[in-house]
């Protein structure tokens, strides 16, 4: 017997309001029960993980959605940050990024991220993607619950 999925707490870490606002959309369209925690540059995602400023009541996500040009601290550096970081690291992060530079790609890959996604500029498929990503992350991987 298969058991819907438990929800869990994602983190978007996005700087641009109408990324935000696609993604919002997203959940709500295909009714996605997990609770989106939105945060705008690697400062406040290292704030909101750790539970500082702010965040002290914060949940532990179970998975980051991660652009990679961020203000102050952008994506790369945060993403080498939530690796090394042995409280963290467990922690699935998808970049999801409007850049399709093969640097940036192999870059996120060897800083471990766990997938790079490349948005779409289309809403429809932006909503698309964002159900795969639920859908895989949520449904069919088993994380960790810790």
């Amino acid at each position: 017997m298969i058991q819907a999925p438990v929800p869990i707490d994602i983190l978007l870490v996005e700087d641009d309001p109408g990324d935000v606002l696609m993604t919002r959309e997203a959940f709500e369209h295909h009714k996605i029960r997990n609770a989106l925690h939105v945060v705008s540059d690697g400062v406040e995602a290292l704030e909101f993980l750790n539970r500082e400023g702010g965040f002290g009541e914060a949940p532990r996500p179970g998975l980051i959605l991660l652009d990679l040009n961020l203000p102050r601290k952008d994506g790369r550096e945060l993403l080498g940050e939530i690796k090394q970081d042995p409280g963290f690291r467990t922690i699935p992060v998808v970049v999801l990024t409007t850049s399709e530079a093969e640097e940036d790609i192999l870059r996120s890959y060897e800083l471990h991220a766990n997938a790079y996604v490349t948005k779409p500029v289309d809403f429809e498929k932006f909503i698309e993607v964002v159900r795969k990503i639920d859908d895989f992350w949520v449904t069919v991987v088993q994380l960790p619950h810790r």
